[in-house]
């Protein structure tokens, strides 16, 4: 009777050190998510404040991602027209207009760009001093088992001769967005000492997008590991990147981030990253989401243009006021609003 009556406390007793040991196991777990969530978000809303330094506006290098319909024949004279009219008073000096897709095996079929020479013919007349540049890119294999294979040496080849063609049209650089791109691929920073050798003997520009920086050292590596998806480059590799070519726009979007305030501040904070090692010769451009829409990794009403243009002011003021090679990209022209461009406008221009 004794020893049953001895097992039942034994029981409880264990029952409630189980308890315990749940409740401080969550509550461990808890500190652990919570609390750096909670210092990030404070360290972002920190780096969204502050005043603006004076001369911290557009130096007159800009960009702006432009659609496929401007060279496969839906876009008329009307319409640079009208994109004449937009941008006269604001920064924009290079338009990055979609040429491609890539073939998977690094190849552009020269109908995908069919109305090129038009375009750049008329932009030449109605924008004197604004460069049009190939935007060419590709799906790459590194998530998936479909997509461009950087580790060929005959589609890396391939691309080179592609960005030749391209050249010969007449457009006045190469601009390359190669996603997903992972941190420290040897291969495409091969592929962009082959590029630079042919913008250089051509007297053209070799642009690349880019993705964003490592908000915390090999943050990228513990993400990948979770995720399968290494979104963030190493600051490093950002640099390798920025030092072989003539521009570098950041994709500084799709954040996840569910406040203006939070958002400007990790803007501020790519900025301040892409700033300190990019070289003072090479064009530095920070993304503006000029596109509307909420889906996973992307808030529509956090991320405006109002939040990213303070984010990049304030960076700029507290890093390098004086920079001459800097400016903003604007993606994308088709999904723009009103708003969009007056926020440019107003906060940049």
């Amino acid at each position: 009777m004794q020893a049953k009556r001895f097992g039942a406390v034994f029981t409880r007793f264990g029952r409630v050190r189980v308890r315990r040991w749940l409740k401080w196991t969550a509550l461990a777990l808890a500190v652990l998510i919570v609390v750096p969530i909670l210092t990030a978000g404070v360290a972002l809303r920190v780096n969204d404040a502050g005043d603006y330094r004076d001369g911290t506006r557009t130096r007159g290098r800009d960009a702006i991602w432009l659609g496929h319909a401007w060279v496969d024949g839906r876009k008329k004279a009307a319409d640079v027209d009208a994109l004449a009219a937009r941008l006269k008073g604001t920064g924009l000096r290079d338009l990055y207009v979609h040429a491609g897709p890539l073939e998977h095996n690094g190849t552009l079929p020269a109908a995908r760009y069919a109305r090129a020479k038009w375009l750049i013919d008329a932009v030449h007349r109605k924008l004197p001093g604004v460069r049009v540049q190939a935007w060419l890119g590709d799906e790459l294999n590194t998530e998936s088992p479909d997509g461009l294979d950087l580790d060929r040496a005959a589609s890396r080849s391939a691309m080179v001769v592609s960005a030749r063609q391209i050249i010969g049209t007449g457009f006045e650089g190469v601009h390359f967005d190669l996603e997903p791109l992972h941190s420290g691929d040897r291969h495409y920073l091969a592929l962009l000492d082959r590029l630079r050798k042919l913008t250089t003997d051509r007297g053209v520009l070799l642009s690349v997008a880019a993705h964003q920086i490592d908000p915390l050292p090999a943050f990228h590596t513990a993400a990948g590991a979770v995720t399968g998806h290494p979104k963030w480059w190493s600051q490093q590799f950002f640099g390798e990147v920025a030092r072989r070519v003539d521009q570098i726009a950041v994709m500084s979007y799709d954040t996840g981030l569910p406040l203006q305030s939070l958002y400007g501040g990790y803007v501020a904070e790519q900025t301040t990253l892409a700033l300190e090692v990019t070289p003072n010769t090479t064009d530095l451009l920070m993304g503006l989401p000029f596109y509307h829409e909420t889906r996973p990794g992307h808030i529509g009403s956090a991320e405006t243009v109002a939040a990213a243009v303070r984010g990049v002011r304030l960076a700029l003021g507290r890093e390098d006021p004086d920079r001459a090679h800097f400016g903003v990209a604007l993606y994308v022209d088709f999904a723009a609003t009103e708003t969009d461009w007056t926020s440019y406008r107003k906060g940049w221009n």
